[in-house]
């Protein structure tokens, strides 16, 4: 009896040990056999990472699929994938998606990184309810747009250019109204008075005459310019005009008298705002 119970004894024993070891086996040959990790990272063309880029993976040999997601530095794992080829693909928002294969094998991890190009399906004008007609530029518009910047430039060199003989003209008044007589300096200030007032009939004609673009609207300094304009452009008309008159007088012996006696005070107005409108638009303020 004690035979038999230590014989069934040792039979349930060997049973157990060749269970357990054969689960043990089956669990050592699993972790032999499990599959590798896939990582990677997605990044746009500049290489700026792409976060939350959706992942799609497909086993070419089974035709199998799954999804994941990146995260916010752009990057991602795959666990547990069987050896062989598989095509990875990634999107996002704004870009085009880009796929890629590559082969996984049990013993090296293997790791792709996955550049994405902007989209190009962005919607067009036409997709957003513009016709052709609104999308399509005018070319009468833009010669007429053309020609004012053309104008204006040549007005902006033409102004800078008058301010040196319209310095010179104040300068050499100074003698030529005081109480020396000399011929000479009444004509050297009259000619150079002529030549201000040229240059400046130039000047004004290529901001007067430049196309005028409707809508535009004039404020900051360009506003200042034109306001200051309706100081010295008068100025600059009556300022030879009087300059005439006096110079008539001093030519004669006169005394300037008379509104003559305007030229000064007025030639210095006129200087100033002139000076000033140049200054309105060349600082920034």
């Amino acid at each position: 009896m004690r035979n038999g119970r230590t014989c069934y004894v040792v039979a349930v024993s060997t049973l157990c040990f060749f269970l357990i070891a054969e689960q043990s086996q089956a669990q050592t040959v699993n972790a032999q056999t499990s599959g590798a990790n896939l990582s990677g990272t997605v990044k746009d063309a500049a290489g700026m990472a792409v976060p939350f880029a959706k992942i799609s993976i497909k086993s070419q040999a089974t035709g199998v699929t799954a999804d994941t997601q990146a995260d916010a530095s752009g990057g991602f794992t795959i666990p547990n994938l069987s050896p062989g080829d598989y095509e990875i693909t990634a999107s996002a928002e704004g870009f085009a998606a880009q796929t890629t294969t590559v082969t996984v094998s049990a013993a090296t991890p293997p790791t792709v990184n996955i550049a994405l190009a902007p989209s190009a399906t962005a919607p067009s004008l036409s997709d957003l309810g513009f016709s052709p007609s609104q999308t399509q530029g005018s070319a009468a518009e833009q010669a007429r747009l053309d020609k004012r910047s053309h104008m204006l430039k040549v007005h902006q060199r033409f102004g800078v250019i008058t301010t040196v003989p319209l310095v010179a003209t104040v300068l050499t008044g100074l003698a030529a109204g005081g109480k020396q007589t000399s011929s000479t300096d009444r004509d050297v200030h009259a000619a150079l008075g002529s030549t201000t007032a040229l240059l400046y009939g130039v000047t004004a004609y290529y901001a007067i005459f430049a196309p005028k673009i409707p809508g535009t609207e004039t404020r900051g300094p360009i506003k200042a310019h034109k306001i200051l304009a309706w100081i010295h452009g008068p100025g600059m008309v009556l300022t030879p005009i009087l300059g005439a008159r006096a110079f008539s007088q001093k030519s004669k012996g006169e005394r300037i008298h008379g509104i003559a006696s305007l030229h000064g005070p007025i030639a210095v107005i006129t200087a100033g705002a002139y000076g000033a409108a140049i200054l309105s638009v060349s600082l920034k303020w």
